[in-house]
C-alpha cells in the first residue's frame, strides 16, 4: 500500500524524497481522473461541434491593458500559499512527519510565502507589460464549448468535493457529530454519488448560463464519468482509504500480516482473536458480514482477499515493530478488494460507451445508457462492500444502493423520453 507517493517511489525506485509525502496517493489519482475525464469531454465536444450539434458564443475581451490590482493580488496570494506551505514543508523541522496535519494546520514559512508571492505577482506584471498597448483594444472572439472544459473541470472538482463530503457525513452522521470540524476538512471520507449529484447540478447551471445544450453536454460527459470513476478507484485501492469490501472468510492473516487460505474453524479462531477490533467496528462479532470465496483459476490470493497493509486511514492492527511509525496498520481479516473490481468493471463499461458513442444518433441516449450502467454496477458491488445501512428502511439499504436504484430508474425514464426525440443527423 502507498498512502502517498513517497512510499511508492521508495518501494519501486529505492529513493527517499521527503517532498513526495505531500502528494497523497488518493488525491494524485483523483487529479488523474479529472485529467482523463477532461480529455474525453474535450474530444467529444469537438466531435459534436464538427457535427453541427453545438455552436459558439461571441465574447468580448480587452487586449493590451496593464496588469490590474486584482491580477497582481490574486497571483500574490497563490504564490504566498505555495511558498508558505510547499516551501515551508521542506524548511520547517518535522513538517513532513505528518503531511496531512501540516497542510491543514496554520503552520508555514512566512518569509518564503512573501518571497514566492512577490515572484508570482512580478511574473504576472511582466507578462501583461509585454502585451501592453498604447491604447487597449476591445476584440470579439469565438468561444466554443470545448474551450470551457477547464472551467467545467474546476466546477466539477469544487462542487464534486463539497457534495462528496456532505453526503459522506450524512451517511455517517454519528461520526460527524463527534468531531464536525475534522470530518469537514479531512482528506478522507468522500461519497462518489454525493459528488456526482452536486457536480452535475452545478454543470447544468453553468451550461444553461453559457448556452451549451445540456443534452449534448451530458452525452459528452457519459464516457468521461465512467473513465474518471475507474481511475479514481485505483486511488482508493492503492491508498487503502477504507472503501473496501466485506470479509472473505476463506482467508486469514498470519502473525506477519500475510494473507493465507483458511478453513471455517481457522477463520472463527482469527475472528475471536481480534474480537476487540471487530466489536469496536461493528458492535458485535455476529455483525461482521463475511462470505467465503476461495481463490480459483490460479489467480493470486489478493484478488479475492486483501488486508490493505499500511492503509492511509490507519485501520486495523499494527505490524510487529511498526507501531511507532505512520501507516503501520493492516486488516486482521482480509476483505474483498472492491475498488479493484470497480476499476475493472468501469473500464469495461467505458470501453462499451466509447465504442457505441459514434453509432448513437439520438441525443440523450448515451447518457441514459451510462445512468443504467452506473446504477447496476454500483448496486451489484454494494452487495459485498462495507457501508452504512439505513436501519429504519425496508431491506436496510445503503445510501449508494438507493441512489443506484434512482440512477437506473432515471436512465430507463430517459430512454423512454429520448425515443420521441429526432436523431441528431435527421
Amino acid at each position: 500500500m502507498y498512502p502517498n507517493l513517497y512510499y511508492f517511489v521508495q518501494d519501486v525506485f529505492g529513493l527517499s524524497i521527503n517532498g513526495l509525502k505531500l502528494v497523497n496517493t488518493f488525491g494524485f489519482f483523483v487529479a488523474l481522473c479529472f485529467i482523463g475525464a477532461a480529455w474525453v469531454v474535450s474530444n467529444e465536444l469537438k466531435r459534436k461541434q464538427n457535427q453541427g450539434l453545438i455552436s459558439y458564443q461571441d465574447s468580448k475581451i480587452v487586449v493590451g491593458a496593464p496588469a490590474s490590482f486584482t491580477d497582481l493580488l490574486s497571483n500574490f496570494v497563490l504564490g504566498f500559499i505555495f511558498g508558505y506551505k510547499i516551501i515551508g514543508a521542506f524548511v520547517l523541522p518535522d513538517a513532513l512527519s505528518n503531511p496531512q496535519s501540516f497542510i491543514l494546520s496554520l503552520n508555514g514559512h512566512f518569509p518564503a510565502g512573501i518571497f514566492i508571492g512577490g515572484v508570482f505577482a512580478f511574473i504576472k506584471w511582466y507578462e501583461k507589460n509585454k502585451q501592453k498597448l498604447a491604447k487597449p483594444e476591445t476584440r470579439t472572439i469565438r468561444i466554443w464549448p470545448h474551450d470551457k472544459v477547464g472551467d467545467l473541470v474546476i466546477i466539477a472538482a469544487i462542487f464534486g468535493f463539497a457534495g462528496a463530503k456532505v453526503f459522506h457525513n450524512l451517511e455517517n452522521w454519528n461520526e460527524f457529530v463527534k468531531n464536525p470540524l475534522d470530518a469537514l476538512i479531512s482528506f478522507s471520507g468522500l461519497t462518489f454519488y454525493g459528488g456526482l449529484i452536486c457536480a452535475a447540478l452545478a454543470i447544468i447551471f453553468f451550461a444553461k448560463k453559457n448556452a451549451i445544450p445540456v443534452i449534448h453536454l451530458a452525452d459528452a460527459f457519459a464516457p468521461a464519468l465512467m473513465l474518471g470513476y475507474a481511475i479514481g478507484r485505483i486511488g482508493c485501492q492503492v491508498s487503502g482509504d477504507g472503501d473496501w469490501g466485506i470479509v472473505n472468510s476463506a482467508f486469514v492473516c498470519d502473525a506477519s500480516g500475510q494473507v493465507i487460505a483458511a478453513n471455517a474453524q481457522q477463520f472463527t479462531n482469527a475472528l475471536h482473536l481480534h474480537h476487540g477490533f471487530y466489536v469496536q467496528q461493528f458492535g458485535s462479532l455476529t455483525a461482521v458480514k463475511h462470505v467465503s470465496l476461495p481463490a480459483f483459476a490460479h489467480l493470486p490470493n489478493w484478488l479475492f482477499a486483501y488486508n490493505y497493509p499500511h492503509n492511509v486511514i490507519g485501520e486495523g492492527i499494527a505490524f510487529t515493530n511498526c507501531s511507532s511509525q505512520p501507516y503501520c496498520a493492516y486488516l486482521p481479516l482480509p476483505v474483498f478488494p472492491t475498488p479493484f473490481y470497480e476499476t475493472i468493471m468501469c473500464l469495461v463499461l467505458f470501453g462499451v460507451l466509447w465504442f457505441i458513442r459514434k453509432r448513437i444518433q439520438t441525443p440523450g441516449l448515451l447518457v441514459a445508457i451510462y445512468l443504467i450502467f452506473n446504477g447496476v454496477e454500483r448496486f451489484l458491488i454494494e452487495q459485498i462492500r462495507v457501508n452504512t445501512k439505513y436501519e429504519g428502511l425496508p431491506f436496510q439499504p445503503t445510501q449508494a444502493e438507493l441512489i443506484a436504484l434512482l440512477l437506473i430508474l432515471s436512465g430507463l425514464a430517459t430512454l423512454v423520453l429520448v425515443r420521441k426525440t429526432k436523431p441528431a443527423n435527421a
